[in-house]
Order: C-alpha cells, then sequence, then structure tokens
C-alpha cells in the first residue's frame, strides 16, 4: 500500500478523485458491460460497424469522443432504462467481482477512514457507474452522462451523450465545477486534492492535484 502523508493541519477540505476503469479496476468495464448485455455474437456486429472510427482512435487519427459516440450510436440508442438496469444488475453479478485492484481499493479505504470527499471521476456512462459508486461508498460520481428521452424506467437512450465525454480537461472541467457546486464559490481552491489514474486521459486531473498517483505509482510531471 501506496504510504502518504495525511493533511496538515490548517489544510481544510481534501478531497481524493478516483478514476475508475484501470485505476480502480484491472481493466477496462464498458466493453465488457456491453458484450454481457448484448450478447458476445451482436457486441462482435457492433465492433465490426465501428471499425472504421475504432481503428481511427487506434491510431489516433480520431478523437476519443468520436469512436466512442459511434460505439455508443450503434450499441445503446433506442434501449430503455430499465433495460440498462438489467444488464447493470448482470453485469455486477458475472463480471464485476474480482475487478477490483486490492491497492487501490485499499487508497479508497484510506481516503474514506481519514474522512476525505471521495469522488469517482470517470469517462465511463452513467448507464451502470452510480451503482459502482454506491457500492464503493463514493460520496460523489462524475462520469459521462447520457441522452434519454422519456421519464423513469420507460426512458429511451437516444445513443448520444448528453454531456461532453469525461475525458482528459473534461475531466478537470467537471470537477472544478462540482466542487462549485458542493463547496461554494471558491469550489477547489483551499482543498486538498488527491488524484489517481492510469493514462493519459486523467494526466490533466492529476496536474491539478497536489498528490497524484498514475498506474500506482506517485507522480510528478
Amino acid at each position: 500500500m501506496l504510504e502518504v502523508a495525511a493533511p496538515a493541519a490548517g489544510d481544510g477540505v481534501a478531497v481524493a478523485a478516483f478514476d475508475f476503469d484501470g485505476t480502480l479496476t484491472r481493466r477496462d468495464t464498458f466493453t465488457v458491460f456491453l458484450a454481457r448485455g448484448l450478447g458476445w455474437p451482436r457486441f462482435a456486429w457492433a465492433l465490426l460497424r465501428c471499425s472504421p472510427w475504432l481503428a481511427g482512435y487506434a491510431l489516433r487519427l480520431v478523437p476519443n469522443n468520436i469512436a466512442k459516440g459511434k460505439l455508443m450510436q450503434a450499441t445503446l440508442a433506442g434501449r430503455s432504462v430499465a433495460e440498462m438496469e438489467d444488464w447493470t444488475t448482470r453485469w455486477l453479478a458475472r463480471d464485476f467481482p474480482g475487478q477490483l485492484r486490492e491497492d487501490a481499493m485499499a487508497r479508497l479505504a484510506w481516503h474514506r477512514e481519514a474522512g476525505h470527499c471521495c469522488v469517482m471521476v470517470s469517462a465511463s456512462p452513467d448507464i451502470y457507474l452510480p451503482r459502482v459508486a454506491r457500492q464503493l461508498g463514493f460520496d460523489a460520481l462524475i462520469c459521462t452522462e447520457m441522452e434519454v428521452v422519456g421519464e423513469g424506467e420507460a426512458g429511451r437512450l437516444t445513443g448520444a451523450m448528453r454531456t461532453p465525454n469525461c475525458h482528459g480537461e473534461q475531466k478537470v472541467v467537471r470537477l472544478r465545477n462540482w466542487a462549485v457546486g458542493r463547496f461554494g464559490a471558491a469550489g477547489l481552491e483551499g482543498v486538498t486534492l488527491y488524484a489517481y489514474g492510469d493514462t493519459s486521459g486523467d494526466k490533466p486531473m492529476l496536474r491539478l492535484a497536489r498528490y497524484a498517483w498514475y498506474r500506482g505509482e506517485s507522480w510528478v510531471e
């Protein structure tokens, strides 16, 4: 377990911001979630339909939000909120157990025991992360939010993102906005921020923090 000193007296509120996929978990969860919900044959067909954009993203020719948007349209458009709840229940039961990283969970436990405000900041969508965040004991969740038409469980996803993809600089924008809502106009000013990530898309958030960890190691750019 990583060792780090608690905030000094007078440092005020402490916030611990954790990326989810690859930081708290051993691997990406969104594609596995989609595969569990659709079934592997239909998921493979969706990947094939999106392959030009996914390949472009892999070659750094297509932005993350474009490739991800195409995959979301192909897999989620027209599906009901109730169906997403069912997918989440099955994914939590069959795929999620055993995916959590022990070192990261130890860090989360340390922050919770210290009374720090713990927030999950993820590019994955809000169709399953709210239940994960509650299960893990987070105080708040910041993630990519999906557009829904209609009310309650009868509402249906359009396949489009209601908010910008919560990736890269958007993590900083969303975290700052959340902090204003949580702590008032001062936002993150005077807050001791800890941040944890594992990809280049997390680095803007890590730069914002007083204490940062990248792939389990203390990080200073």
